[in-house]
């Protein structure tokens, strides 16, 4: 912090002090440092993968289970027909004895928006952990 006065010519000399400019800059490095790791994420979401080979493993078959909204109010649970009442206890059945509690939940294209989560709200309701959504374009392997 010490300030030249002049040099052997007599004049003033003109040197840049760089402890102020180090001071800022490991100001912002620490600045940087605590912000970054504070941004928030997104939402995490499951989705089913088709498999490269298209052929299913009847294994993953029996494991994954897909309640299916139609637009004429019926449901299905992997191709089994079933109803509104019926849905909650069937699920809890399914998942009784299951570790993981991962389902999907596929709507045509004209259903309300409105049954999808009636139908997602019945299975929270029914202890499902994660619940997926299944959309034909995924189906398609798009």
């Amino acid at each position: 912090m010490g300030m030249s006065v002049g040099g052997p010519g007599g004049g003033p000399k003109a040197d840049i002090n760089m402890t102020p400019m180090i001071d800022v800059l490991l100001v912002l490095i620490i600045i940087f440092m605590v912000i970054t790791p504070r941004t928030p994420n997104g939402l995490d979401a499951i989705v089913p993968q088709p498999s490269p080979n298209k052929q299913q493993d009847v294994e993953l078959e029996n494991k994954t289970v897909v309640v299916q909204v139609e637009m004429n109010g019926k449901l299905k649970i992997n191709q089994e027909d079933t109803t509104w009442d019926g849905l909650g206890p069937r699920m809890e059945t399914i998942f009784k004895e299951r570790a993981e509690k991962i389902a999907f939940v596929k709507g045509d294209n004209d259903v309300l928006f409105m049954d999808v989560a009636r139908a997602i709200d019945i299975m929270r309701g029914a202890g499902i952990d994660k619940i997926g959504l299944i959309t034909a374009k995924l189906e398609a392997g798009q």
